[in-house]
């Protein structure tokens, strides 16, 4: 991976931004930074921190720009995503926030930011078969055929539907994100940082082309 490589994946939820991100982290070895796994973190701990968020989660609303703020420039400023890099999952999720994020990271700028392309159709369908272990976070699809009860194969903790992954959370997260962060495409476009990667196809075919993505930051 490029030397200190700042990148920041987009795209709806549901288009497989996680599962990707933690393959990027791995293959070039670099830490995967998900806001959303840090606020479900912080529930599972019960945290005065994850009290807060709980309810604003389940209703698929955003969490507050001062609270995400904080917790990105902690982790970002944390010695492996310092020295070597990192890929942001989940953050910026709005323009105001994007502008703070600028603003933290004028000296070790965002080099580049993946739109993960899939529709929204698709990834409604995706959200609604989604089931995750409420102890790891691993996910899983449901099938219609799922073992019940249903543990995970990682940790053997409760196989679950999450609160936010119920269609009306779902629909309104979609919405959410249509009229909030679609608009950092044409925030990063204007910064010539923004790449967009088709999100259709297997795991590994999109892998491939994100992967290409990544490494073509060498040729800049």
């Amino acid at each position: 991976m490029p030397h200190s490589a700042r990148i920041i994946m987009l795209g709806r939820q549901g288009a497989g931004k996680g599962t990707q991100c933690v393959r990027l982290a791995e293959h070039f070895g670099v830490p995967h930074i998900s806001t959303g796994e840090m606020l479900r973190a912080a529930i599972r701990k019960d945290t005065p921190v994850g009290r807060s968020v709980k309810k604003v989660l389940d209703a698929g609303e955003l969490v507050n720009d001062e609270l995400m703020i904080s917790l990105v420039q902690g982790r970002i400023g944390e010695d492996d995503a310092r020295i070597s890099g990192y890929i942001l999952d989940g953050f910026p999720r709005t323009v105001g926030q994007a502008q703070s994020l600028d603003h933290i990271t004028e000296v070790r700028p965002i080099n580049m930011v993946i739109d993960l392309d899939v529709k929204r159709e698709l990834v409604l369908e995706r959200l609604s078969a989604r089931r995750t272990c409420e102890q790891c976070g691993a996910n899983y699809v449901a099938t219609g055929n799922d073992p019940n009860p249903w543990k995970c194969d990682k940790c053997g903790s409760p196989v679950v539907q999450r609160a936010d992954d119920t269609p009306a959370a779902i629909s309104h997260r979609l919405d959410l994100y249509d009229a909030m962060t679609a608009p950092l495409i044409d925030h990063y476009s204007a910064k010539s940082v923004l790449v967009t990667v088709d999100g259709l196809g297997t795991p590994d075919e999109v892998f491939a082309r994100l992967r290409l993505a990544v490494e073509g930051l060498q040729q800049r």
